[in-house]
């Protein structure tokens, strides 16, 4: 009998403070634990410009950029010694915007 009290008496402690532990019991992580980037590069446009499909002139425009727009530098990709081209991610309300608009491209620098 004494036996079975104390385990259901471990059982019931265990059962009220390990969920305390585990991720989705409570317990978050600080916002300083979290690897955020902090290379990232943001460049707003002072002129108007499209955004292509590949770093290529004759390739497919996607859309035209407004002067203002907010765009994040994904990569650069140098074509030639006076030719560099930007891979972009226009800046968007991922919870608001249209989940099918182009928000990834290129533009010529």
């Amino acid at each position: 009998m004494i036996n079975n009290v104390l385990k259901n008496f471990c059982l019931i402690t265990f059962a009220l403070v390990a969920p305390i532990t585990l991720p989705a019991g409570g317990i978050q992580k600080s916002l300083n634990q979290n690897k955020f980037p902090n290379n990232t590069n943001e460049i707003i446009l002072s002129s108007n410009t499209s955004l292509y499909a590949c770093p290529l002139i004759n390739s497919r425009e996607l859309l035209a950029l407004d002067v203002g727009s907010t765009l994040s530098v994904l990569r650069n990709w140098k074509v030639s010694k006076n030719e560099t081209w930007v891979r972009v991610e226009i800046a968007s309300n991922k919870f608001l915007d249209d989940p099918n608009k182009v928000l990834k491209g290129w533009i010529k620098m």
